[in-house]
């Protein structure tokens, strides 16, 4: 049996385990949110500087920096919607999630409201906003969310991102979406993401399709590739 000294310096040490990923999550989020979204408003106030494109590639460059940088760390998922994925495919231990999804959702808001301060409201802060019907842009959001969780699913080992060429992968998956469905839905793929300009914006009344569709994307990625690269889901718990 262990001792009560060892039992608190074990509880200690998870506890250190679990503030490191969750500060890795929180700063992931914000670096994704202050460059992608960034990227948007000083498209804006630079007259068209970056383009779609630029912003489309800075999306994707941003999250495969953050992939490597933090992937050791805590798989930075820097998306609630991955979290809940990996949670559900038994990759991410259920202590994890809340820690995370805060996390994430904080890292997100402080990114728009910093970004807010500096520029004010331009370019609704990159809140992610459908140009066509609602139901259009859900369908989208879900469709892109489902195919970047089933590439997450197919390139990481556990609930980390880590492996060489997983970084690469990821972001050109965000890239390529961000390219050709941005102009039509936004192509968040990321609740936190859109919620952290949403709320500083104040531009709420669609953020109900960023928060449902690629959340329900991502979940429904899970039993496909569970089926495709049968035991690679369920082989690590972290």
């Amino acid at each position: 049996m262990l001792h009560t000294g060892h039992r608190g310096q074990i509880g200690l040490l998870l506890g250190t385990i679990m503030l490191r990923r969750a500060a890795a999550e929180f700063f992931g989020t914000f670096i994704m949110v202050f460059a992608g979204t960034g990227a948007i408003v000083i498209n804006s106030v630079s007259g068209g500087a970056i383009s779609h494109v630029g912003i489309a590639l800075t999306f994707g460059l941003v999250v495969m920096a953050m992939i490597y940088a933090l992937g050791e760390v805590s798989g930075a998922h820097i998306n609630p919607a991955v979290t809940l994925a990996f949670w559900l495919a038994r990759r991410l231990d259920a202590k994890a999630l809340l820690p995370y999804l805060l996390a994430q959702l904080a890292g997100a808001a402080a990114a728009s409201f910093l970004l807010l301060l500096l520029f004010g409201d331009v370019a609704t802060l990159g809140a992610t906003l459908p140009s066509g019907s609602v139901q259009q842009s859900w369908v989208l959001e879900l469709v892109l969310s489902f195919i970047l969780m089933f590439v997450i699913l197919g390139v990481s080992t556990g609930a980390r991102e880590s492996g060489i060429m997983a970084g690469a992968a990821v972001g050109a998956v965000v890239a390529l979406e961000a390219m050709f469905a941005g102009p039509i839905c936004g192509a968040s793929m990321n609740p936190a993401r859109s919620l952290g300009p949403a709320l500083a914006s104040g531009h709420l009344q669609h953020l109900w399709i960023y928060l449902s569709a690629p959340v329900a994307g991502a979940l429904l990625a899970v039993p496909l590739s569970r089926l495709i690269h049968n035991n690679k889901v369920e082989r690590t718990k972290t």
